[in-house]
């Protein structure tokens, strides 16, 4: 838990992710496309991968990946950055 945490407060828009997942790809491509470079981690990659999945899922995720944190606050998955977003929830959180 420790290491998705430490990674987590990195960069303000952090995204745990797998390189062949087709909605962490959409979540990564929707960040670009309002002007901001998150940080993308790929735990399919990393050896505790499968530990990093366990401890977002603690951390409240309801998926494992995409897993979106802001200023080191866990947002969620997919579902919840696509509604943050849709309301324009997402834009003021990022700007602030």
């Amino acid at each position: 838990m420790d290491k998705v945490i430490g990674l987590a407060s990195t960069k303000r828009v952090v995204i745990f992710s797998k390189s062949s997942c087709c909605l962490c790809y959409a979540v990564k491509i929707l960040f670009q496309e309002i002007g901001v470079e998150p940080l993308v981690h790929d735990i399919d990659r990393d050896p505790d991968g499968r530990e990093m999945e366990k401890a977002i899922v603690r951390l409240g995720c309801n998926a494992p990946v995409p897993a979106v944190f802001i200023g080191g606050k866990l947002m969620g998955s997919t579902n919840e950055v696509m509604s943050l977003h849709l309301s324009g929830t997402l834009n003021q959180m990022l700007k602030s």
